[in-house]
């Protein structure tokens, strides 16, 4: 495909000269250039799936005619389950952007599953952050009744990591 540069510099070579129409194909792409009245048409066309087109600003004003657009329809959306009833429930929520780890090490168990009372200074989990191992602790005496995370994931500040049920 010609660069957004060359395609330019067609157009302008094309509105200064006495050629009504330039048809170009390379790699299954096809542009074609047509004068008329003293404007400049340029008509894309490219196989499936189509690259990204760039507008291209030029003097005169180009036009682009593009290929025929297919409608697409969305799937009807499935209902999703309500969420779990947070009333009286103490979240921990990680106080960084990093990677949540479910236990110290790959070969180790897990600080916490769901079931576990914990008390307020007990760790819940690591979020490695920069090579960072930060310890992150429960904050609340109770029993973790929800793990909102997948170990290994992503986790962005205050996003939330565990819901407890204080005692």
């Amino acid at each position: 495909m010609l660069k957004i540069q060359e395609i330019r510099e067609l157009i302008k070579l094309i509105d200064e000269s006495s050629i009504d129409e330039f048809e170009f194909e390379q790699n299954g792409s096809k542009v074609t250039l047509r004068k008329h009245q003293g404007e400049v048409t340029r008509t894309v066309a490219s196989p499936a799936p189509a690259p990204t087109e760039e507008k291209i600003h030029s003097e005169p004003v180009a036009r682009t005619t593009e290929p025929e657009q297919k409608q697409v329809t969305e799937p009807a959306k499935v209902s999703e389950p309500s969420e779990p009833d947070r009333s009286g429930l103490v979240s921990v929520t990680s106080p960084m952007v990093g990677t949540f780890y479910e236990a110290p090490s790959p070969d180790e168990a897990p600080y916490v599953q769901k079931g576990d009372r914990v008390k307020a200074d007990t760790v819940v989990c690591i979020v490695e952050a920069m090579k960072l191992m930060n310890e992150i602790e429960a904050e609340a005496n109770g029993e973790i009744v929800e793990i909102l995370v997948e170990n290994g994931e992503l986790v962005e500040y205050g996003q939330e990591l565990f819901l407890v049920k204080p005692e």
